[in-house]
């Protein structure tokens, strides 16, 4: 079937290399070959008449197009993947005999689909939501698929419940409505009535659920698994995916408004930023915890809906991944790939956390749903570098020509090929624990605990952080017709913070809640995005200019931003050149029309002359209030000072000016970097 060829992490890539084609350049035909000499028009009795029978090259090409979609996925339909690869750190071959991990500088190719999960295909990529990042290892064992999302915590402590939850988050059934968005009635009737729900809540309330880039989207794997090395000693662990240039969000407002204006915002930053070169970087982090002390915590570690905090459970970088390749057809890459956290190799196991173990069985018959039966695996984008041989066969859309005479285990015919493998020489063997107990329904007394973490999370953020938290849940519980509905989360929330529940009550037009929050004081800086790294690489900077511009001026800060790997942006009134003073000219790369203030991380206002000077002043002065009302990093020419002149009624916090500044272009990329200057008035 397939060989293994390389594993220098190229080899996915060489092995995809057999299955891409090109139709440039060649003759159309039919899928049978035969070639096409109209692909205009049907066949008619006559010129003004009916169409005929035979009309079978129209049957083939609209049959064709009718059967081109496949089911979308139930959850995650919305998304968009890119290929790369893993590097390891050093060896992990103390907790793990998994290959991949077992030497320093060894690469393995991969495949990633980041997704939203509460709208459909065509929704928006900017929802307050839950993010899920799914990669595709294809390692020299097989295939590893690890499923992480975007917050520490899980919504529910048991499988059971997922289907409810799903139900009650998608759209209400009588109307479609509201499509990717929680902001309603069954939502929160769902979160007042399950109140092991809040904590992943707030975390979707939080910044966190408004992502600034995909490339800027810290993931957990959130269920525990095990690493087993060679000597069969388990560790369980967790795994965190950090982005290189931090964790960084939008705020609700520019979410709500890019949804309109470029409902494909994460996709195309991510796939405009590989282009450029800016390839997206996350380190891999493990939280291990050995056996003996599996219960040396205030929570239970199996428990999905609580986090490892990384003050008590140190984040071991083990790895790094780099997206640095765009996929060549969106279908057969990103719908086609297909995850399923049951895929691990030798030296990886499961533990016994309950959403785990509900996740691997659930998964496998989601994928024959949608793709159409079993042989999805064999689709280009599944498919393992690693030789596979067993004794499935036949099934819808078989890509294999089995010649052998044999199909069953245990044969004398082809010497009882294929053949098992031993676990000492890299067969998959399941971790001997040992089981007992009778069978039951219940669960440890500290999966009860339900607002303990939920109060760390909270006593972690910083006044702004929560301040945004507070203004979402007005929002959402504003958006819930039920007064009842609206009480009872209310209700709910005063376990977390007695304050923030009276606040939103007040918003939301229900009464105060009585009770008080859980007596919970501790706080972990690691939940807080405040101390993320940042940097000015690849962030957008709308340059608003008209001709006339100070050419040097302009010239040399336009060069610092580029050295920095600033992603510039030339906007002005038309498309074709702006011509500087000296007669230098820019490319306008987008006009006020075609972009627009929500989608640009910064501005640098020159200003300059047009043949419409009124209009052209309105959009950079509309640009300028947009950018200053969004804390947003602001640079100002020499040209330029009329529109945002400092006064008694702003502190130009983040507006670097130029004046006679001769470091004006490093100012402005460290004003970049910061991305939010949460103190201006």
């Amino acid at each position: 079937m397939s060989d293994y060829s390389s594993s220098n992490g190229n080899s996915k890539n060489e092995q995809l290399d057999e299955f891409r084609v090109s139709d440039a350049g060649q003759p159309m035909t039919t899928n049978q070959g035969r070639q096409v000499s109209n692909d205009e028009r049907i066949l008619t009795a006559g010129e003004r008449g009916p169409g005929v029978l035979e009309n079978v090259h129209f049957f083939e090409k609209m049959t064709s197009f009718g059967h081109e979609t496949v089911p979308p996925r139930r959850l995650h339909a919305r998304g968009y993947g890119a290929h790369g690869e893993f590097e390891c750190y050093q060896s992990m071959k103390q907790f793990t005999k998994a290959g991949f991990l077992q030497e320093a500088g060894k690469k393995t190719p991969l495949f990633v689909r980041f997704s939203t999960v509460q709208g459909n295909k065509g929704s928006k990529d900017t929802a307050r939501d839950l993010r899920c990042l799914g990669v595709k290892m294809y390692t020299e064992e097989g295939n590893i698929d690890l499923t992480t999302i975007d917050f520490p915590v899980l919504i529910n402590q048991d499988p059971m419940k997922f289907p409810d939850l799903i139900h009650a988050y998608q759209p209400e059934p009588r109307t479609g409505m509201p499509q990717a968005a929680g902001a309603h009635d069954n939502f929160w009737d769902y979160v007042a009535n399950n109140p092991e729900s809040l904590h992943m809540t707030l975390w979707v309330m939080s910044d966190r659920g408004v992502l600034r880039s995909y490339r800027m989207m810290e993931s957990w794997s959130v269920n525990t698994y095990l690493f087993v090395n060679e000597e069969g000693v388990k560790t369980f662990v967790r795994y965190v995916w950090k982005p290189v240039l931090g964790s960084h969000s939008l705020l609700m407002d520019e979410a709500q408004k890019i949804g309109g204006i470029d409902p494909d915002f994460h996709r195309r930053d991510l796939r405009d930023a590989i282009d450029q070169g800016a390839y997206a970087e996350y380190e891999l982090g493990v939280q291990l915890i050995s056996e003996e002390d599996q219960f040396n915590y205030d929570f239970d570690i199996l428990d999905s809906t609580k986090f490892w905090p990384e003050e008590l459970i140190p984040v071991q970088m083990i790895g790094k991944m780099t997206l640095n390749r765009n996929v060549e057809n969106d279908f057969a890459e990103n719908e086609q790939v297909a995850f399923n956290p049951a895929n691990v190799v030798p030296g990886i196991g499961f533990s016994n956390d309950p959403v785990l173990q509900g996740w691997l069985i659930a998964y496998q018959p989601t994928q024959y749903h949608r793709l159409g039966g079993k042989n999805f695996q064999h689709l280009p984008i599944n498919r393992p570098i690693c030789p596979f041989h067993n004794n499935q066969q036949e099934g819808y859309m078989n890509y294999e020509i089995d010649a052998d005479q044999t199909n069953y285990h245990q044969n004398s015919l082809l010497n009882n090929t294929p053949y098992t493998t031993p676990p000492e020489q890299g067969g998959y063997e399941h971790y001997p624990s040992q089981v007992s107990g009778h069978l039951t329904r219940e669960r440890p007394e500290k999966f009860d605990d339900h607002f303990t973490q939920p109060r760390i999370f909270w006593n972690s953020l910083t006044a702004i952080e929560r301040q945004h938290m507070i203004e979402a849940l007005n929002f959402q519980i504003g958006s819930v017709k039920s007064e009842s509905v609206r009480q009872q989360a209310v209700d709910l929330l005063v376990n977390v913070d007695k304050n923030m529940a009276a606040t939103v009550a007040d918003n939301v037009g229900v009464s105060r809640p009585s009770g008080t929050h859980v007596s919970v004081s501790t706080s972990y800086p690691s939940l807080s995005q405040t101390g993320t790294p940042k940097y000015a690489f690849s962030l957008k900077v709308g340059v608003l200019i008209g001709d006339g511009f100070n050419a040097n001026e302009v010239t040399r800060t336009l060069q610092t931003l580029k050295e920095y790997g600033v992603f510039v942006v030339i906007v002005s009134d038309t498309l074709g050149t702006v011509t500087g003073d000296d007669g230098t000219t820019l490319k306008v790369d987008k006009t006020f029309l075609t972009t627009n203030p929500y989608l640009l991380d910064s501005l640098y206002i020159i200003g300059g002359q047009s043949k419409v000077q009124d209009k052209f002043n309105d959009e950079v002065n509309e640009y300028v209030n947009v950018a200053y009302k969004h804390y947003k990093p602001i640079g100002v020419a020499s040209t330029g000072q009329s529109y945002l002149a400092a006064s008694g009624t702003n502190n130009s916090a983040g507006v670097v000016y130029t004046g006679n500044n001769a470091d004006f272009g490093l100012d402005f990329v460290r004003a970049i970097k910061q991305q939010r200057f949460w103190d201006r008035t």
